[in-house]
């Protein structure tokens, strides 16, 4: 999709230079990800402590105990 976006340059290069990107769509896509990311992050949060899960990490991996 093509939009027309009036940003501050400055803005921009910092972006390029700090996501070692080397176009300005591809800054702003990464942006666009990682603000989705947080988003989905922030939103899983709330169930933190809520969710008893019984997992023994040992069984999964098939380790012995050796103790």
């Amino acid at each position: 999709m093509r939009t027309t976006l009036d940003l501050p340059e400055d803005l921009i290069d910092e972006a390029m230079k700090a996501s070692q990107s080397n176009t300005k769509t591809k800054v702003i896509i990464t942006a666009l990800e990682e603000l989705i990311r947080k988003s989905n992050i922030s939103g899983l949060k709330k169930y933190k402590g809520k969710v008893d899960l019984d997992i023994d990490m040992n069984t999964i991996r098939g380790r012995q105990c050796r103790y």
